[in-house]
């Protein structure tokens, strides 16, 4: 599997949500490097499990869009003597 990499912009908002988050809920500070080496952390190790989560979620939608479109396609089918 490749390996979930995030852009330096995007690192940096998440930076700065955890930093946001240990001073609003916890009422400490943290700097940006024990913050980014967090926000590694949970990517690789907490990440896969939202990652798959999200693949999860789609096949489901995935497999009702194509339940959907098998009965659309077999509404369109024409009476005929054969039957399958």
């Amino acid at each position: 599997m490749k390996p979930i990499t995030f852009s330096r912009e995007e690192t940096k908002a998440m930076v700065a949500d955890i930093q946001d988050y240990f001073r609003d809920e916890l009422d400490q500070s943290i700097g940006d490097i024990p913050a980014e080496m967090l926000m590694r952390f949970f990517a690789e190790r907490i990440g896969p499990y939202f990652y798959n989560r999200g693949l999860y979620d789609s096949q489901g939608i995935l497999m009702k869009q194509m339940d959907t479109l098998t009965d659309s396609i077999y509404g369109l089918e024409q009476k005929t003597a054969f039957v399958r």
